[in-house]
């Protein structure tokens, strides 16, 4: 049994059990049966002791989440854009509308043995983990563990929250140049900031503006949440997004653009972007010239 991720709990911590404590402290497992299976199967350990779903979590408790060492059964053969491997971890752009993990077949993670080399290294994973969460309608960078230590370090910066990220999207509406929100999500504290990179106007929603996202803690949806909260839905958005303005066949326009964190081994500083998918200046561009060409006929008129 092999440790791949480690979480010890701050001090201040309000008392809470297992179960629901662990739901948001582990990259791999993002639903509360996920949670209860890891814990009944003992995958999920306190100050190195297997331990029930009711337990009640205190300050200072170690909680592990390991892994049994079982390779996948099937291997989802799904091609994906790799961005950067070595021995110890692996980066791809995740496409929008799949999940990273969970029950069904189709993932991403099922996904990673058709797509990366096996590492060599002696406490090499037998299944890819990727190491933090994007929601599956979003899309871009996924960082990838290929072994133990690496997802050990790389989760322990995600913790303690090193690891730099910037979203593109595109919004509904004008924004400033710049702006930070302080909105609570999940009655959880979360910051978020962000830098305009451009705007158009547009006949539906009289401005769509692009954005660059910097999402200083990890709540789950919370660009999501903190752009619909701010009246600036993210284009595509199904769940916080307004009504009558969901793009059919569209997606999300959210995409994970770039990722700065140390390299578990080398301790060297990586700095990995890639560009958002061509929809996000097309659409606009597109909706510019909806708005130019609307009111250029109505002058004539």
């Amino acid at each position: 049994m092999v440790v791949i991720e480690a979480h010890v709990v701050p001090g201040g911590t309000e008392s809470i059990r297992l179960q629901e404590y662990a739901l948001h402290i582990f990259s791999g497992i993002n639903t509360n049966q996920g949670i209860k299976k890891a814990i009944k199967r003992g995958l999920i350990r306190v100050n190195g002791l297997q331990a029930s779903t009711g337990l009640w979590v205190k300050a200072g408790f170690k909680i592990e989440l390991c892994d049994l060492e079982l390779p996948p059964s099937k291997i989802y053969k799904l091609p994906l854009e790799v961005v950067y491997e070595d021995d110890h971890i692996a980066i791809i752009n995740k496409p929008g509308g799949i999940s990273v993990s969970g029950n069904q077949f189709r993932t991403v993670q099922n996904a990673l043995p058709y797509n990366l080399r096996p590492s060599m290294r002696k406490n090499a994973l037998p299944v890819f983990r990727p190491v933090h969460r994007i929601d599956s309608p979003t899309c871009g960078l996924l960082l990838v563990a290929k072994t133990a230590d690496a997802s050990a370090k790389l989760g322990k910066q995600f913790e303690d929250r090193l690891v730099k990220k910037r979203y593109r999207a595109v919004v509904i509406g004008s924004l400033h140049e710049k702006g930070k929100i302080d909105m609570q999500v999940d009655d959880k504290d979360a910051v978020s900031t962000f830098k305009l990179v451009k705007k158009s106007p547009s006949i539906r929603n009289r401005f769509l503006s692009m954005v660059d996202l910097y999402p200083e803690t990890g709540r789950t949806h919370q660009l999501r949440i903190h752009m619909a909260g701010i009246g600036n839905p993210i284009l595509g958005d199904k769940i916080y997004g307004t009504e009558g303005e969901i793009l059919r066949g569209k997606g999300l326009f959210l995409c994970a653009a770039e990722l700065q964190f140390s390299h578990p081994d080398s301790g060297e500083e990586m700095s990995i972007s890639i560009d958002p998918p061509y929809k996000f200046g097309r659409f606009m561009e597109m909706e510019e010239k909806r708005w130019e060409k609307y009111n250029s006929e109505s002058e004539i008129v």
